[in-house]
């Protein structure tokens, strides 16, 4: 009986020990990759960086104006003036239009059909 004890214990630890050494290796698995991945992360950050600094150094407004200035005969583009803007008055808004399917228009939360 005594036998039978010892094996099963010592099949116990080598299955425990399998087990450990198994666990370890997937740990050691997801962190290299989670390192990957954080590698990956820092480096589109970094382009992005770039890509930001590169749209607020082509978007400059002297550089801006002188290619408006180049291209005046082609694209025909003004500085903008308030009078380029209208008033509200002047738009034509449609008047609303008055239900044709017999259903009552309410202004409140609740709505009466016929």
């Amino acid at each position: 009986m005594k036998l039978l004890f010892y094996f099963l214990s010592a099949a116990a630890v080598i299955g425990l020990a399998y087990w450990a050494y198994e666990q370890n290796l997937m740990t050691q698995q997801a962190l290299r990759r989670v390192r990957a991945l954080q590698s990956d992360i820092a480096d589109t950050r970094e382009a992005l960086a770039v890509q930001k600094a590169e749209w607020a150094y082509l978007n400059r407004p002297d550089r801006l104006r002188d290619l408006i200035d180049l291209n005046f005969e082609e694209l025909q583009l003004l500085p903008m003036t308030p009078g380029h803007f209208g008033r509200i008055d002047q738009i034509p808004f449609p008047k609303a239009p008055l239900p044709e399917d017999g259903l009552s228009v309410s202004t409140s939360n609740s709505t009466v059909w016929p």
